[in-house]
């Protein structure tokens, strides 16, 4: 493979950035062929040798079989300019950047994104007439290409203002009036300036191909094409945050972010979202103390390079209706008041107060540490009468592998077949629902489900809604347990809204039993799988933030609230309960956002959010993962596990932490998962609980849902308010 072109720096759509560490290792070593080789061993020649960062000639590169040109160059690290083409999109072949010379070939350049390698085959990358052909390439893309670098969003990170400078040719011949294209309207997230547009497709094919809505299109011939909606209405994917991302250009921009900043004027935080519980890798943008943009990070195993709507845009919650200070209640009403008066209130209720009146619930975004300090509490106060699951899912704490995603995400397309029970993962964890979607599309993947008829975005085999159903399967007695023997990695997941039901523990016994006669559970793979939708309850569950036998769970909890049985409940933001049930009784509420747990409060402690804090979570697949502190609590507020830390000390009981070090020391010692950040451990299977099977006629119901508003942050937020007016009222 031929070339003479040194590799120039990649802009943020260009893969060859994210290979730079590859790139940097064969630069650094001795010149030697490259060898690839895919799973049936067969390979492709390519003519290829590396010299202080160029390729020349006379030398063989084995590249993997069935690589298009532009693939492999980037293999060998060659770079090659490109629009339309992007690595986790169907090929277009639209832009014609791509044009490299093939010798033996056809007499004009070719397109490397559609051009698959041949053995002996030689590339030129950049000689006078692929020099020539890019630029007259540019030079007609610019014809109608408006000058509004100055006042475009995408200005310093664009595509086209990269490639022109590396490739173009510095100067325009057109003397004549430039295309106008109005702009359309795709919602409260998107703004659109078609003026702008390149017609690469990758929004429409990134709509049809992963999100699955097949919202946009391209409507008209020559230079009439306009990428459009069809009928004029909003993109209603939880994911359309993606195709921001994916435009090369500046014609489709992030809508709340539309002239608020440079991007070198923002500094940058690598950290995960806690919104949901899959923990998707994320960047946090922040210019001083505020967050200004939410983008997503590269992370093959769990959310790959996309992100949902909720956890880009719901950063605005981040900024509204803060706690920023200590409240106590006083003659009916909440007043600010000092650390020290706040923690004297809250330690005097607590010690006069009978161990066994006192309760605590951890929310759904409460972080390992602060549930850690705040069991280790509540053990020393005596009373045992704690839960971390507010939905009240009857889940098994002391058998991991039924309360976790085994299969891992990543996982998912080693899978032949799914069996969905009670979950709709577009809504409670959108990008689970792509890895399933990328997965169906390869095929030979059945997917069927027992719960309510929804649209999953592909096609699922409705078996029924009610738990009898997985009774049959059970025993061999339903026709979809042909498929499940046929199948050599089936896999099932089931949803939260199962284990809340009179009936749960017998569904989760059922699945347990379908998982061990189906083949599920064996050394190599585990296709048992719990879907969870907080980021706390797998992190709360490991540490076992929940009541031992004899003890409350969170149901019995706010009943005798309510009766006056619990004189003291402490909320470490505990949001998503039935706050009235708590009138009677003396609330502690710490937490971020003046919510539902601080409206019914007692004493209010301000602790930070997750982009405020150095924290550790665990996704549902089990995955310990840490948050980094981008921009510091607003006020007073503190990290969540120093206020318990402070507290206990008021109530003199000695908690052994005097930093967040010593805290996750004994995080370490709990089990291996802390140990092994950033990796999924493999779970032991152990058989659940063959008890006394009792099944519900009630059909299986979804807990209704908003999918923009499910905790305190994205509540506050007006973006998600916005959404929630466009997609939900709109659609009523």
């Amino acid at each position: 493979m031929a070339a003479g072109g040194k590799a120039k720096t990649a802009s943020k759509n260009n893969p060859t950035q994210r290979k730079k560490a590859e790139q940097k290792m064969y630069k650094d070593k001795p010149v030697k062929p490259v060898r690839y080789i895919d799973r049936d061993s067969r390979m492709n020649y390519m003519s290829a040798q590396y010299d202080n960062g160029n390729l020349v000639e006379d030398e063989e590169c084995e590249v993997e079989h069935g690589l298009t040109i532009i693939q492999a160059c980037e293999v060998v690290g060659v770079e090659i300019p490109r629009f339309c083409y992007h690595e986790r999109l169907a090929i277009a072949g639209n832009c014609r950047m791509c044009l490299v010379e093939v010798e033996g070939g056809p007499p004009k350049p070719v397109a490397s994104c559609a051009m698959p390698v041949a053995e002996g085959m030689v590339i030129h990358t950049d000689t006078p007439k692929v020099k020539k052909a890019r630029e007259g390439v540019l030079e007609f893309l610019l014809i109608n290409h408006p000058l509004d670098c100055p006042i475009c969003d995408q200005g310093g990170e664009c595509d086209l203002q990269d490639i022109t400078m590396a490739y173009g040719k510095g100067t325009s011949r057109l003397d004549e009036h430039k295309r106008a294209v109005p702009k359309k309207h795709f919602g409260p997230l998107i703004e659109t300036a078609m003026n702008r547009c390149i017609h690469c497709t990758r929004c429409v094919r990134f709509l049809s191909d992963v999100a699955g809505t097949n919202e946009l299109g391209g409507i008209g011939r020559g230079e009439n094409v306009e990428i459009s909606t069809y009928i004029k209405r909003h993109i209603s994917s939880e994911l359309s945050g993606n195709i921001i991302d994916l435009c090369p250009v500046g014609a489709l921009t992030s809508k709340p972010y539309s002239f608020t900043a440079r991007p070198w004027e923002l500094s940058h935080c690598e950290t995960i979202d806690v919104l949901d519980a899959v923990g998707s890798a994320i960047r946090v943008d922040y210019r001083g103390p505020e967050v200004m943009r939410i983008l997503p990070r590269l992370s093959e195993e769990v959310n790959e390079e996309w992100i949902s709507d909720k956890t880009r845009f719901a950063y605005d919650g981040l900024k509204v209706q803060r706690l920023d200070r200590p409240y106590i209640k006083k003659d009916g009403k909440l007043a600010p008041v000092d650390w020290n008066e706040a923690l004297t209130v809250a330690a005097k209720k607590l010690k006069n107060t009978k161990s066994n009146k006192i309760a605590a619930i951890a929310g759904d975004l409460a972080d390992c540490e602060s549930m850690l300090l705040l069991k280790e509490m509540m053990q020393k106060l005596g009373s045992g009468n704690i839960d971390c699951r507010q939905d009240g899912a009857k889940l098994i704490p002391n058998n991991r592998g039924s309360y976790v995603f085994n299969t891992t995400i990543e996982g998912i397309e080693n899978a032949d077949l799914c069996l969905l029970i009670n979950t709709n993962p577009r809504i409670e964890a959108p990008i689970i629902n792509v890895r399933l979607r990328k997965r169906y599309l390869q095929g030979n993947f059945p997917i069927a489900s027992v719960g309510p008829n929804i649209e999953y975005l592909y096609h699922v085999e409705k078996l029924g809604n009610n738990s009898g159903i997985l009774s049959e399967i059970a025993n061999g007695n339903h026709k979809f347990c042909e498929l499940l023997v046929a199948a050599q990695n089936p896999m099932l997941i089931i949803g939260q809204d199962a284990l809340v039901r009179d009936d749960s523990e017998s569904v989760l016994v059922l699945a347990g039993k379908i998982a061990e006669k189906f083949n599920m559970v064996r050394d190599d793979w585990n296709g048992f799988n719990m879907l969870h939708k907080a980021a706390a309850r797998v992190g709360g569950l490991d540490i076992g933030f929940v009541p031992k036998k004899g003890e409350r769970d969170i149901n019995q909890i706010l009943e005798h609230a309510e009766s006056g049985e619990i004189e003291v409940v402490y909320l470490l933001g505990a949001d998503e309960i039935d706050t009235s049930k708590l009138e009677n009784t003396f609330v502690i509420y710490q937490g971020h956002h003046g919510d539902k747990g601080a409206h019914v409060a007692d004493v209010i402690l301000p602790g930070a959010a997750y982009t405020e804090k150095y924290a550790t979570y665990v996704n549902t697949e089990g995955r310990v993962q840490r948050t980094n502190l981008a921009v510091f609590p607003p006020g007073e507020a503190k990290e969540d596990w120093l206020i318990i830390k402070n507290l206990s000390q008021y109530l003199d009981l000695s908690l052994p932490y005097d930093s967040l070090f010593d805290v996750r020391k004994k995080l370490d010692t709990i089990g291996p998962q802390f140990r092994n950040a950033d990796q999924v451990i493999k779970n032991t299977w152990v058989p659940i609980s063959n008890g006394k099977i009792n099944l519900s006629d009630t059909p299986f119901t979804l807990k209704e849902c908003n999918f923009y508003m499910t905790d305190s942050i994205s509540r506050a937020s007006k973006i998600m308010a916005d959404c929630t007016k466009a997609f939900y009222e709109h659609a009523s």
